[in-house]
């Protein structure tokens, strides 16, 4: 029996669409570690092997969403709580349909993983 996947807090704003990431600096690798809470409170899991020095984990962070989402870094931004580890995400250009799907199929992979 499998259990219920829970959503990704995703919304769509008049710049964007924004959710929030808890990141993990210094790991010892970059990728999706898991998800905190579940609904409108629901925080995307990620690990940095950047350091929080410098800007250096907020640059990686950028870099992977960029990867992970299919995004030019341009596109993305950390819009809220920039030296804080739960960060407010902004992506410009694409749905909050496509962002969530992308989320939840990289949040699939991690889980079979599992």
């Amino acid at each position: 029996m499998t259990m219920p996947t829970p959503a990704i807090a995703v919304r769509m704003t008049r710049d964007g669409v924004v959710f929030q990431v808890r990141v993990t600096p210094r790991s010892s690798r970059t990728g999706i570690a898991g998800m905190l809470g579940e609904g409108n409170e629901a925080v995307l899991k990620i690990a940095l092997q950047a350091p929080a020095v410098e800007g250096r984990a907020n640059a990686a962070l950028i870099e992977f969403l960029s990867d992970l989402l299919d995004a030019p870094r341009s596109a993305i931004e950390i819009a809220g709580a920039l030296h804080a580890r739960t960060k407010t995400i902004l992506v410009r250009g694409q749905s909050a349909d496509q962002i969530a799907a992308k989320l939840e199929a990289a949040l699939a992979v991690v889980r079979q993983g599992r």
